[in-house]
């Protein structure tokens, strides 16, 4: 009996770092896949960055010049302080005009990446987003984890779907511009996107500013933009994050105080 409690002791104790361990690292994945905080291998099917020295650009977890052969990026080769922002919309919960507005305040061209029910639902605002300079790309119709598609049918609807909803607002065809859902991607996928005329981007700054039940505070936010901001810099926020509505006059005055201006896309897609 001595035996047994020794061996149910110790048993709960194994259970219990085995499940701290498991649910740390699943944890850690949910955050890495999408903020880039680490590397990850290219077969996780996750994009991934790691940050060496504040200022400068990060490793990712494929280099720009493997990137180069599907047409995909995420970032840009230079010393010059130039910066691509970008915004991926999932849905709209009130905080993308004063995004706008900060944008068109600071005369800044961005790059919008949206999904399907952003754009069927919100007509007036990719309307001003065109209508304001700014790129609308896409970002699938229904948001899925695409290096799971395998096939070109599958892979060719999520985005034909989106073109489609683009022309029938703005009476005009899609900039042919690709964002993977958080980041999820196959170099079958990028070769897809390619095929369909597409340039994909990544990014080499985000920050975790997707929890609505917890959003960053305006010093956390800082903390990470100010510091990691770097020459050749592809940012992502997204649209529905209340704490980038609040900031981002703020942050990019701050950005400008730094040396840096702002460029679409379509400079970094027609670089060598």
């Amino acid at each position: 009996m001595k035996y047994l409690s020794s061996y149910k002791k110790w048993g709960k104790v194994l259970f219990i770092f085995a499940a701290a361990f498991l649910a740390g690292t699943l944890g850690a994945k949910a955050a890495e896949h999408f903020t880039g905080e680490s590397v990850q291998t290219a077969a996780d099917g996750n994009w991934g960055l790691s940050f060496q020295e504040d200022g400068q650009p990060p490793a990712g977890n494929a280099t720009a010049d493997e990137l180069k052969k599907f047409d995909a990026f995420f970032k840009s080769d230079t010393e010059d302080k130039v910066i691509y922002l970008t915004f991926d919309c999932g849905y709209e919960n009130g905080n993308t005009a004063p995004i706008l507005d900060a944008l068109k305040k600071h005369k800044v061209p961005a790059t919008f990446f949206v999904v399907g029910n952003f754009i069927s639902e919100n007509p007036e605002l990719i309307k001003r987003m065109k209508e304001e300079g700014h790129i609308v790309g896409n970002h699938t119709y229904t948001h899925p984890d695409m290096s799971k598609i395998s096939t070109k049918e599958a892979f060719s609807d999520e985005l034909g779907k989106v073109e489609t909803l683009y022309k029938d607002i703005t009476g005009e065809e899609m900039t042919k511009y690709y964002r993977p859902p958080q980041g999820k991607y196959s170099e079958g996928n990028l070769q897809m996107a390619k095929d369909m005329g597409y340039k994909t981007f990544f990014w080499s700054l985000a920050y975790v500013d997707w929890y609505q039940d917890k959003q960053p505070t305006k010093e956390e936010a800082f903390d990470k933009l100010l510091k990691r901001i770097h020459p050749g810099a592809v940012v992502l926020l997204h649209s529905t994050s209340s704490t980038n509505a609040q900031i981002l006059d703020e942050l990019l005055t701050k950005w400008e105080e730094m040396g840096y201006s702002f460029q679409p896309l379509d400079k970094l897609s027609k670089t060598k």
